[in-house]
């Protein structure tokens, strides 16, 4: 075990623990202790545990990239070798080109910050996928518009990030000010674990240096946007786990300016609920929304009460998440899995 961390609380509640998983516990369990994953990397992690801090082996078959920030663990006390995963409350994970299996961003949260700036770095298409992967998660989700001090109007970006998804809190702030650790207290409770998602340059590290109270030598590197393209440098390179203002925990997460969509079964349909419902009203039940007589969605859109461009986004995605989505076939007990088609 490393040396006490006084920034670290003496209580595994005060960790994110919760009934719930305390109830996984069982009588093989006795003599492990529970940690929750602070860091991953490629082939190392570190956790904290109550009062400190500790770096972990792994089992025979596990490798990093079974774990995510966020997790719970039963360890070994003195050989800190990792004994079990406890299950998760929440998951975000998205695919990556190339890969074959998901990429694990970060478990046990509450709610997720998708963070984006006022400038030409908001981009609503964008904001969508992102909140399909949240919605997907089972999380809830914030949009904090950040740089709000270097734009002369906020209003339009707050309407247009307010109108992604019914019920979408919207908080703008100033990132570098103490104003936004107030705005932001409703989700950072003590115990309550909060993710920072979105692209290079749009403030989360500076958001997570302002919330955490990060003096100069702790503090996340944070980088500048070019003005150019207003497009960000990365500064964070790995995903960490952090306490902050109030009690609560977040989670860093590098830069994501691709993100793919697959493996979505309710995460859209809560995205476009306005194209959901409207659905079962079409005249077939497999349609399309696209060209097909006595389509409800299509009347809409000609009436004017749905958004064009909502519709043609929903396409894209819908489309993109069943070309990406593996396809299991075969008879029980001999099942296989194949991919539908390319990464867009």
């Amino acid at each position: 075990m490393e040396k006490q961390d006084p920034h670290i609380p003496a209580a595994l509640h005060a960790l994110g623990w919760t009934p719930v998983l305390q109830d996984q516990l069982g009588p093989d369990d006795a003599g492990l202790e529970a940690m929750r994953i602070a860091a991953v990397h490629r082939s190392t992690m570190t956790a904290f545990r109550v009062g400190g801090r500790a770096k972990l082996s792994l089992p025979a078959g596990m490798t990093t990239a079974n774990f995510a920030v966020g997790d719970w663990v039963l360890a070994d006390p003195d050989g800190l070798q990792i004994s079990r995963l406890l299950e998760r409350h929440s998951l975000l994970q998205r695919q990556t080109v190339g890969a074959r299996q998901l990429q694990l961003i970060a478990a046990n949260v509450d709610t997720v910050f998708i963070v984006t700036s006022c400038n030409d770095d908001f981009n609503p298409a964008r904001l969508e996928r992102y909140l399909a992967l949240t919605n997907e998660a089972g999380t809830g989700a914030v949009i904090v518009l950040t740089k709000v001090d270097q734009t002369p109007d906020v209003t339009a970006f707050e309407r247009t990030a307010a109108g992604l998804q019914r019920g979408l809190q919207v908080v703008p702030i100033n990132g570098k000010s103490q104003d936004a650790i107030a705005a932001l207290a409703p989700w950072c409770s003590a115990g309550q674990t909060v993710a920072l998602i979105g692209s290079s340059g749009v403030g989360k590290s500076t958001l997570l240096n302002t919330l955490a109270r990060k003096s100069e030598e702790d503090a996340q590197a944070t980088g500048s946007i070019r003005e150019d393209d207003a497009k960000g440098r990365h500064t964070t390179t790995s995903r960490s786990l952090h306490t902050i203002e109030g009690g609560a925990w977040v989670i860093d997460t590098p830069g994501m300016r691709t993100l793919h969509v697959s493996d979505l079964s309710t995460g859209l349909d809560e995205l476009f609920a306005e194209i959901t419902e409207l659905a079962p009203d079409c005249r077939f039940r497999d349609c399309t929304h696209q060209h097909e007589p006595g389509c409800a969605v299509q009347a809409a859109v000609k009436a004017g009460t749905l958004d064009p461009a909502r519709l043609s986004r929903w396409s894209k995605l819908r489309e993109e998440n069943q070309q990406n989505t593996p396809v299991v076939t075969g008879a029980r007990g001999n099942k296989k899995t194949s991919a539908r088609g390319r990464h867009r």
